[in-house]
């Protein structure tokens, strides 16, 4: 038995899937302790959007450490803190015309969330919150109670209170508004819904599936939200940080929420990092009322820093990723119907998607062959019936052209398939 075998808990999941050791990672490869070489599609679940070891990151954080910055700050004023700040303002919001405070809570991305609904709550004085079918949006109790998936909520082992979950954009089929529903039971004293403190979105449902939300549907959900005087909170700890194409997810429908939720690749090097941006009116915080004693991750403001300026100067980055989801786009279109009979196809947004199969048993096939051959890849959906491309940002064309000729060979495997056409190359 392994050392991992005797002590660490069953609760263990990405393990179970990649039962490898691995030692090093370097921009989209990672490495085991053999010496192979996996091409890496998931990218710590969202966490890598920037790669692994950027060296425009690295080089920052090791002369940080080297002239002895402050490590751990809880949230006091550091010179890490301001430089992350300015970079914030003046490379994520200043140009956007965006107007936040930053909230720092606890470093994971649930705590954000559960950061956000406790203010919305305290704002509007109400105890309801209601998200949408197939959310995610952690597993602590409050995000929890948000949170679609079975599974996660089984764990719980209490009741989930004071949260309606309302159907997300497509899933009632193409011809149904759902926000239409909505304003009408929100409308309705004797619908039985009360009137909710907030309503909390993904714009892209990560681990639901990748629900993309049509951007006309937004922009209702906010009206709705106007309407009655509720509260709008994106959590785009996954879809966030330029994964669909923007550096937030919700840019191109042009609504303005009032809260948003980052996590994931803020800190753009995976160390842990998490905030709350609050419409400065709604910033009714008393002092110390939502704390953490790891909300000043002071590392993770160099690295977090180091991507703004980098990364976000300009838009050829974003313009950059968003000529690569074309490009995978393209050929998970191509890989669905060559292969699918008609029974899978593509989904998602940005370089967040993916191909939805009949069922989480044919995806598992897909995987576990694409992972035969050096492709770390995983799924998402209620079933786990969705291959999920959560790739780096910073792939290169030809590494991603590489990684989807192994997910064609791999469906056609699993959908019984020979390969009917030449691998496609990089553009």
């Amino acid at each position: 038995m392994t050392i991992f075998d005797r002590l660490e808990s069953e609760v263990q999941s990405y393990a179970r899937s990649f039962p490898v050791t691995f030692e090093k990672a370097e921009g989209a490869w990672l490495t085991d302790t053999d010496g192979k070489r996996y091409l890496d599609f998931l990218a710590g679940a969202g966490s890598l959007n920037y790669g692994h070891n950027h060296p425009v990151l690295q080089e920052k954080l090791i002369d940080y450490i080297k002239s002895n910055g402050i490590t751990h700050g809880l949230d006091m004023h550091t010179k890490a803190k301001a430089a992350f700040l300015n970079a914030m303002e003046s490379k994520v919001l200043k140009p956007r015309n965006m107007d936040y405070k930053i909230q720092f809570t606890g470093p994971t991305g649930t705590n954000a969330v559960e950061a956000a609904l406790k203010l919305a709550r305290r704002v509007k004085g109400r105890e309801t919150v209601i998200s949408f079918t197939n959310g995610f949006h952690g597993v602590t109790l409050g995000a929890l109670a948000i949170t679609g998936n079975e599974h996660h909520r089984g764990a719980a082992g209490v009741s989930l209170d004071n949260a309606v979950a309302v159907p997300f954009d497509g899933y009632m089929g193409d011809g149904a508004d759902t926000t239409e529903y909505l304003d009408r039971v929100l409308g309705d004293n004797s619908s039985g819904i009360a009137l909710p403190a907030a309503i909390i979105v993904e714009t892209v449902q990560g681990e639901g599936g990748l629900n993309a939300a049509d951007f006309d549907w937004l922009r209702k959900l906010e009206q709705v939200c106007r309407k009655h005087d509720i509260l709008l909170i994106v959590d785009d700890i996954q879809a966030g940080c330029g994964r669909t194409g923007t550096f937030f997810s919700f840019e191109p429908a042009g609504i303005k929420p009032d809260m948003v939720t980052l996590s994931k690749s803020l800190s753009a090097y995976g160390l842990p990092l998490a905030v709350v941006l609050i419409k400065p009116e709604y910033d009714v915080w008393h002092p110390g009322e939502h704390n953490g004693t790891f909300r000043g991750n002071n590392h993770a403001f160099v690295t977090a820093a180091a991507a703004l300026d980098h990364f976000w100067s300009d838009d050829k980055f974003a313009s950059d990723i968003r000529d690569k989801a074309d490009f995978l786009g393209k050929r998970l279109e191509q890989i669905a119907e060559r292969y699918g009979d008609g029974k899978i196809y593509r989904k998602g947004r940005g370089l967040m998607q993916g191909i939805c199969f009949e069922s989480g048993e044919v995806a598992s096939k897909v995987t576990k062959e694409c992972f035969a051959h050096n492709l770390v890849i995983e799924t998402s959906g209620p079933e786990d019936e969705v291959v999920k491309c959560l790739v780096p940002l910073i792939i290169s064309k030809e590494d991603l052209a590489h990684g989807l000729d192994i997910l064609e060979m791999a469906t056609a495997k699993a959908m019984d398939k020979e390969i009917v056409a030449p691998k496609a190359a990089a553009e």
